[in-house]
């Protein structure tokens, strides 16, 4: 396996983003791609991350390949990597590590040690979700960091006219609303409003992501998880699953 990124911020700032909800991760590289999925210690967060084949300069696979490893220690290493440094990426079987060299003005060489790897192998869910919103990251980034000041939870409330995000404290609470226009595209197949509760701690990780991507699809039903998707065309995938927060909190 070898694999050359002349990009690294795709892989830097990803996995800099996923660290925040999961430490141990199993990562698969297939001809297409490289994927982790994986659920944080609490079970209430999923996160799906695909960086794909047609992003790299150079990638070669020859057979599926999983590995384990601790994200703080790979998220350490791509800190080093400059935005113009290409980033190469192999194993080294032998010694049960990961390589990365990082090629700029000198050659940098990281070699950081594998893990067991998890024998239970994680799936995504089937979700079905009746809407799917898709706006702009900074509209959403916004929104819940307004919602942040006031409560530890916030509602999430669409129609075909808009899309709101609410959030209550003890005294004071919080609205923001944003209209369906050319920015902010609404599909839903219901008639009625749809309402859910999340948890802002885990929002504000997850919209670190708007880091990668100009737009965000967000998709949602009442009282089932919420999910969001940051896409950059032909490089990379980034989604998370969260679970609904209980209306009694």
């Amino acid at each position: 396996m070898k694999l050359v990124l002349a990009e690294p911020k795709y892989l830097k700032d990803s996995i800099s983003i996923i660290s925040d909800l999961v430490t141990d991760v199993n990562i698969n590289v297939d001809k297409d791609k490289l994927e982790l999925i994986a659920t944080d210690p609490a079970n209430v967060a999923m996160v799906n991350f695909k960086l794909l084949s047609s992003a790299f300069i150079e990638y070669s696979v020859d057979k599926l390949t999983q590995f384990a490893i601790n994200l703080d220690s790979l998220k350490q290493v791509l800190r080093r990597a400059k935005p113009t440094d290409t980033v190469e990426i192999s194993l080294d079987n032998e010694n049960n590590k990961l390589r990365l060299t990082l090629k700029g003005d000198s050659k940098r060489t990281f070699n950081i040690a594998l893990l067991q790897s998890e024998n239970e192998e994680q799936k995504l869910p089937k979700l079905n979700f009746p809407l799917t919103i898709v706006t702009k990251t900074s509209y959403l980034d916004e929104a819940i960091e307004d919602a942040g000041i006031i409560g530890e939870s916030v509602s999430l409330v669409t129609d075909k006219k808009g899309f709101i995000i609410t959030s209550e404290g003890t005294t004071s609470n919080a609205k923001v609303e944003i209209p369906s226009d050319d920015k902010t595209k609404i599909s839903i197949d219901t008639e009625n409003k749809v309402k859910s509760k999340y948890s802002i701690e885990y929002l504000k990780k997850m919209i670190k992501a708007s880091k990668l991507a100009e737009d965000v699809s967000i998709q949602f039903a009442e009282d089932y998880p919420l999910k969001l998707d940051y896409l950059i065309k032909d490089k990379l995938a980034l989604s998370f699953i969260l679970a609904p927060r209980v209306n009694n909190d």
